[in-house]
Parts: structure tokens; C-alpha cells; sequence
């Protein structure tokens, strides 16, 4: 009896409930991975992820190879395509079981239920297993049975029920347990030809074994430490996982035991460790909040007044912030550490995200498609919350008062502007005070807006709005 595991964003032997329950037994195993057109254009898949997917694939082929499972490669053009396609690779394999790790946005919600409609009018078994979050979507729910929409109460929830958890990481499938298999790097090669791919080698290393050894070494070095470190853009403070954690070559649980490995499960009491432990728990509530409102998954706010805040889209302004040409110096060396790297530190991921809605006034989708389009890390849920986050319109926002300062950011968290110098080589020769405002450069631009005036135009709207709704809410 053939099976087959169908992987996503789960490309790894390791810690993958999906690939060790397939293979629980002597059965014949085989391995599939389909590249969707839609998906890359829609969701979106940026050229350097698109790049980092196709050679994590190539790694995770050598070691199914090892096990004696085959990965075959699928191209379909539209996402409608995917349950018919599959069925008839299933048929002509022989397959009797489908095996998989499920994904929350609703996109792929909807596709694997018709997937499964599909098997069971095949007479094929659907397995769907949970590896993206440790505690799954519809397991932590407030007193009132609802979904927890604050993230404060959400971590206790989630903290208190992972100590009655027995959590233990999958191990591979055994070597030679099966036919030898072929190689799949002609076929994966050939699965990609048509993508506009972005390599970046010189900044990132794909691949299981790569992502377990900088996890290690994460928590050999910097762990204990992350509380203090983690928001200086100009040093190695932050893990630098997300990559791996995007594409599944690492899963969230494979993290955490790490992180309570390195000092003996009493994580809590450990500033640094549950300060990174945190930034996991970000991610799974953003998965359950994803689940929970697939409006979500169709560009609205969490908030719904909030769709009637007067954003502007204005193309021009919108380019310069693209292009790291605002005016602002760390709005600016984000934006290019962005479009050079694939890759942005989070504290200025949140600054620039506010920069772009707040004082800009610019609509957070478009920046929100942006990051999907340049992330090597892009994760929709993650993302999605954080854009909705800085924009004060979704769960948990940042109060619409509250707005980041960049020149303040920067001073307090890059005070030699080593960051900035970085990336904007512009202002290489300024002094240690001048080079956050970028006063002095003659080579550099002026800022696109006046960050006091557009903060206070952007809390007089936001107020006007709330007054609005409760006047509504009222009547």
C-alpha cells in the first residue's frame, strides 16, 4: 500500500508528523511537492524565497533520498488545479493514503478541503497533522470560549498549557528503508525554470542541516542574551531563524526544546530565553487569529472601522519609501538592508511599517505586499499581524496614539549609527548625532514629510474615527 507525503511549508525529515506517521511502518512511501502559479503571484512569493524554497527542496530531496523516498515535483497554473492534479499522480502511483501539515490562511484552508473531498471520492485516506504551531489553532480559548484576540493573556494561556505538554521531536525515517530513489535536482531544476529567481548565497544558507546548526549555535551564543540585544539592528542579537522557520526546514518545536535544552526547561526564569520563547508565541498567535478570521486572508482589518481612515495612495511617495529615498535615515537603511538582504530587523520592521502608515498615510496593504514580495522570511500570518499591528487595525494593535519616532528609534537603538552608515553610505562621514537626521549630507535627500506634523494629523484622524464609531455604536 503506497503513501504519499505531500509537503508545503514543512521541507524537512526532522520533527515532521506528516513524513513520520507515513512512514510508522514498512509501507512504501513517496513524496510530492506542487509549485503553484496563482499562489506565486497572489500570496505573493518573492524571488529570493522562491529561490531559497527551490534549494531547501533540493536538500530535503537528498535526504528523503536517504530513506529511499522519491520527491516528484508538480506545476500548476492555478490553485483550482491542485486537487485534480494530485488525484491523478495519486492514481498513477498508486497511492491509497495522503499525508500532510496543515497551513491556517484561508487560501490554503479551502484548497486542502477540497483535497480531501477529492481523496474521499477516490477512496483514497486523508492525514492532516499540526507542525507550524506548537499548540493549534482552536485549542486556547478565553473563559468565555471565544478566541483570544489580546496577545498578553494568549502567552499565559499558551505557557500554562505547554507545561502539561510531553513535547519530543520527531526523528527522520530510517535510512535504506526503501527502494532506491532518484534524484531529484534535474526535476526540481526543471519545476522552477520559468520563475524570476533571486539568488542570495552571499546572505543565506538553505537547508535542514544548516538551519539546526545556526539554531545551536543561536543558543549557544546568544540566547541568554536576547532580551538585551535583540532590538540593536547593527549587531547579531536576533536569531535569524525566520528564513528557515518560514519554509518549515526548521519547525517552532525543534526551537523551543533547543531554548529550554540550553538551560534545563527552567525557561522562565530566564529573561533572555522567554524573551525569545515570546517571539514564537507572536507567531502562533498570529496562525490561531488567522484561522479565526479569514477575513483576514482578504486584505480587511481586524478592526473594521478602521477601513474608513482617509489613506492616501500616492505612488511617488510610496516609491521613495521603497527605495530607502525618504529622507529618514534608519527608515532608509531598513529599506535597503530590505531590498539588498531579503531580510529586516524587526524592531525597524515595525518603524518603517509605522513610518508608511502613520506619517505617510499610506494604505498598510501596500506595504504589507511589499514585505511578502522582498522577505526571504515572508509569512503571511506574521506578517499580516505585524503590518496590522503598526497600522493600529488589528488584534492587539498598537493604540493609534502611539507612534514610533524614528530619528528616536534610531538614536536610542543605533546611537553610533553603525546601522545607518551600513547602508547609507551617503551619510558614511557624519557625526554620531547628525547621522540620525541626516543633517549635514550633501549628497542626501531631504525627508518627504515633517515627522511631528504627520504624527498628530495621523492621531486627529484615528480620533475622529473612534469618536465616529461610538457615536454609531450608540444610535
Amino acid at each position: 500500500m503506497s503513501r504519499l507525503v505531500w509537503f508545503r511549508s514543512d521541507l524537512r525529515v526532522t520533527d515532521n508528523p506528516a513524513l513520520h506517521y507515513a512512514c510508522d511502518d514498512q509501507a512504501d512511501v513517496q513524496a510530492v511537492f506542487i509549485l503553484c502559479d496563482q499562489y506565486v503571484e497572489s500570496h505573493p512569493i518573492g524571488p529570493r524565497k522562491l529561490w531559497f524554497i527551490r534549494e531547501s527542496l533540493k536538500d530535503l530531496a537528498v535526504n528523503l533520498q536517504k530513506s529511499g523516498i522519491e520527491l516528484s515535483l508538480l506545476r500548476v497554473a492555478k490553485a483550482g488545479d491542485i486537487p485534480a492534479k494530485l488525484m491523478a499522480f495519486c492514481k498513477e502511483m498508486g497511492i491509497k493514503s495522503l499525508y500532510c501539515n496543515a497551513e491556517y490562511p484561508i487560501d490554503e484552508i479551502e484548497r486542502d478541503r477540497k483535497v480531501k473531498a477529492s481523496c474521499e471520492g477516490a477512496d483514497i485516506a486523508f492525514r492532516r497533522y499540526h507542525d507550524r504551531c506548537l499548540i493549534p489553532p482552536g485549542m486556547l480559548k478565553t473563559g468565555q470560549g471565544s478566541v483570544y484576540r489580546v496577545f498578553t493573556p494568549f502567552s499565559k494561556a499558551w505557557k500554562e498549557k505547554i507545561k502539561s505538554a510531553r513535547l519530543e521531536a520527531y526523528l527522520a525515517p530510517e535510512t535504506g528503508r526503501g527502494k532506491k530513489a532518484k534524484d531529484a535536482t534535474r526535476a526540481i531544476d526543471q519545476c522552477f525554470a520559468r520563475c524570476d529567481l533571486r539568488p542570495a548565497p552571499d546572505h543565506w544558507q538553505p537547508g535542514e542541516n544548516i538551519a539546526q546548526r545556526k539554531l545551536q549555535e543561536f543558543c549557544d551564543n546568544a540566547l541568554l542574551e536576547y532580551d538585551e540585544q535583540r532590538d540593536t539592528p547593527a549587531g547579531p542579537g536576533t536569531s535569524r531563524l525566520s528564513p528557515y522557520l518560514s519554509i518549515g526546514s526548521l519547525s517552532p518545536k525543534q526551537c523551543y526544546l533547543a531554548a529550554a535544552a540550553r538551560v534545563k526547561g527552567d525557561w522562565e526564569k530566564h529573561s533572555g530565553v522567554n524573551t525569545w520563547i515570546n517571539e514564537l508565541i507572536w507567531r502562533e498567535f498570529y496562525m490561531h487569529i488567522a484561522q479565526a478570521f479569514p477575513a483576514l486572508s482578504r486584505h480587511k482589518p481586524m478592526q473594521a472601522y478602521t477601513d474608513d481612515f482617509p489613506w492616501r495612495y500616492d505612488k511617488t511617495l510610496f516609491q521613495r519609501w521603497c527605495n530607502g529615498e525618504t529622507g529618514i535615515p534608519i527608515v532608509d537603511a531598513a529599506m535597503r538592508q530590505l531590498n539588498n538582504t531579503g531580510w529586516m530587523h524587526n524592531r525597524l520592521r515595525m518603524v518603517t511599517a509605522m513610518f508608511l502608515c502613520k506619517n505617510l498615510k499610506i494604505d498598510w496593504r501596500w506595504g504589507e505586499r511589499y514585505f511578502m514580495e522582498q522577505l526571504i522570511d515572508a509569512d503571511f500570518c506574521a506578517n499580516n499581524g505585524g503590518w496590522q499591528w503598526s497600522a493600529s487595525t488589528g488584534t492587539d494593535a498598537a493604540p493609534y496614539f502611539r507612534i514610533m519616532n524614528p530619528v528616536s528609534q534610531s538614536e536610542r537603538h543605533d546611537p553610533d549609527g553603525q546601522f545607518i552608515r551600513r547602508y547609507v553610505s551617503e551619510l558614511a562621514e557624519l557625526n554620531n548625532k547628525d547621522v540620525h537626521t541626516g543633517r549635514g549630507a550633501a549628497a542626501y535627500c531631504d525627508p518627504i514629510v515633517d515627522l511631528n506634523r504627520s504624527r498628530q494629523e495621523a492621531i486627529d484622524l484615528f480620533k475622529s474615527l473612534k469618536s465616529n464609531e461610538a457615536t454609531a455604536n450608540e444610535s
